[in-house]
């Protein structure tokens, strides 16, 4: 059966459907086509199962330390079961809300694999889709006006390396586990490792986190790397940076893996239950029917101009799938900006300098703009200030005094170049420092602003105070 919409959107996930919805809004006619479930990874397989999870192990971590705020708890313990059956019932409960939102908007939802084929009796040029349904029925042909592909990733394998789901795990299977392993290899110590080393260790299990760059979070400011590192040999998780991994040497026992590594010139192997590979995400973009259409591709990802346009100008293309920063927020953003081109709304192109990044460990860590080290690689003449947690009454009332926030800004002009922040709830915090870029504040503007006493968010009114020593807390 052969169908006529506006727009139909191949990807289900946060890009996709914010689309769908925003394209709704608009007047038009949407479909959308998802071979799994509405939300994709980031509701299913990342974002929320993995946060989910990450607060289990905080409150389970703040019961061990309750005696510390004058509560004493006995006989606690983890469960695990309950601890997953809650995460499940959270993925549930956001997932009937996005259903709920495409009914809402009388958006059209086909659950199969959607490809686009070339020129053909539908259309003169491509951009037809064929939805091979789920339920084995005749293919659904989609004739749209514009397509717009958000098929998301996958994570990424270690060549010779082999996933097995039992020993040696994705993200997506360490979502799955049914119990705790006692210990966990984690390879590479980006975004995710770190968010599974910090969770894992909060839980208990022995982590050690093998990464083949030179320190640990690498596309974060330097300071908070370091700070990071001091956090995590607190939790006593074994960090090794600049490593070698000798994927020809891994031995499997009947309920162990064992590692080979090269750190600092030395072999080294070390033996766990489980080892994770978590170094990025793969854009999912073979078998879409690129092949039929005039799409380019570099280095796996679909290229696009400022407003999403593939090299076929009515077929646009967000999220994972085009590189760059792999973020929901950023895919949901780059989806509403697709959508407003094809409808010929005013729009501004994404400024990936105003996009927070942040990691849900503890201690969290966010950050907006550009490193101390990218700005002086830029050319800037930087002047930079730092207040710590540990001088904020909030902090110490919280029971959390780690890390600190950063300011980099511009010596000439006061420009607020980057703001860095690791400790309590600073992904939280960091939206009123992309508030500040979004509206090209400078440092001083940040420290006028009056924050409330006692918060933590004193600490970026110190830090913004501290880039001329003014801070008045600071010791």
């Amino acid at each position: 059966m052969a169908k006529n919409y506006d727009l139909v959107i191949v990807g289900a996930g946060t890009g996709g459907y914010v689309a769908a919805i925003r394209a709704s809004q608009l007047g038009m006619k949407v479909a959308i086509v998802e071979k799994e479930k509405l939300g994709g990874t980031c509701l299913h397989k990342g974002c929320i199962p993995s946060k989910a999870l990450l607060r289990s192990a905080e409150v389970y971590k703040t019961v061990q330390n309750s005696s510390q705020f004058g509560v004493d708890v006995e006989n606690f313990k983890i469960n695990f079961s309950k601890i997953q059956q809650r995460k499940e019932a959270i993925v549930d409960q956001l997932y009937k809300g996005v259903q709920h939102l495409m009914k809402k908007g009388k958006i059209d939802v086909y659950e199969g694999y959607g490809r686009i084929l070339g020129p053909s009796i539908f259309s003169p040029t491509p951009g037809t889709i064929s939805v091979e349904n789920t339920n084995g029925s005749e293919n659904d042909m989609l004739i749209p006006n514009f397509v717009l592909i958000a098929t998301g990733s996958r994570p990424r394998n270690l060549p010779q390396l082999e996933v097995d789901h039992q020993y040696i795990l994705n993200s997506d299977d360490a979502l799955q586990l049914s119990s705790l392993p006692k210990s966990m290899v984690i390879i590479g110590g980006g975004v995710i490792g770190i968010e599974w080393a910090s969770m894992l260790s909060d839980f208990g299990v022995d982590v050690t986190i093998l990464e083949a760059a030179p320190r640990i979070l690498p596309q974060e400011d330097e300071d908070i790397s370091k700070e990071m590192l001091r956090a995590l040999k607190k939790k006593k998780v074994s960090v090794f940076t600049g490593v070698k991994i000798d994927t020809d040497q891994v031995e499997k026992g009947s309920n162990e893996v064992t590692l080979r590594f090269e750190y600092k010139g030395e072999l080294k192997e070390k033996t766990a239950e489980k080892i994770l590979i978590s170094i990025g995400r793969v854009a999912n973009i073979e078998d879409i029917g690129l092949q039929n259409t005039e799409i380019k591709t570099a280095d796996g990802n679909i290229e696009v101009n400022e407003y999403y346009q593939t090299k076929e100008s009515h077929i646009y293309a967000v999220g994972d799938v085009i590189g760059g920063l792999q973020l929901a927020h950023v895919a949901s953003h780059e989806g509403i900006i697709a959508v407003e081109h094809m409808s010929r709304n005013e729009t501004t192109p994404l400024d990936t300098n105003l996009v927070p990044k942040c990691t849900y460990s503890s201690p969290e860590v966010a950050s907006v703009g550009i490193t101390e080290a990218a700005a002086k690689e830029q050319g800037y003449h930087v002047k930079t200030g730092i207040f710590p947690f540990k001088a904020i009454g909030k902090a110490l009332v919280y029971g959390d005094t780690t890390g600190f926030v950063k300011f980099v800004s511009d010596a000439k002009t006061d420009d607020l170049l980057g703001v860095h922040m690791i400790g309590p709830h600073v992904t939280d915090m960091i939206s009123e420092a992309a508030l500040a870029k979004l509206l090209d504040a400078t440092y001083w503007e940040v420290s006028e602003t009056i924050h409330p006493h006692p918060s933590l968010s004193e600490v970026i009114g110190e830090a913004a105070l501290a880039v001329d020593n003014r801070s008045i807390h600071g010791g």
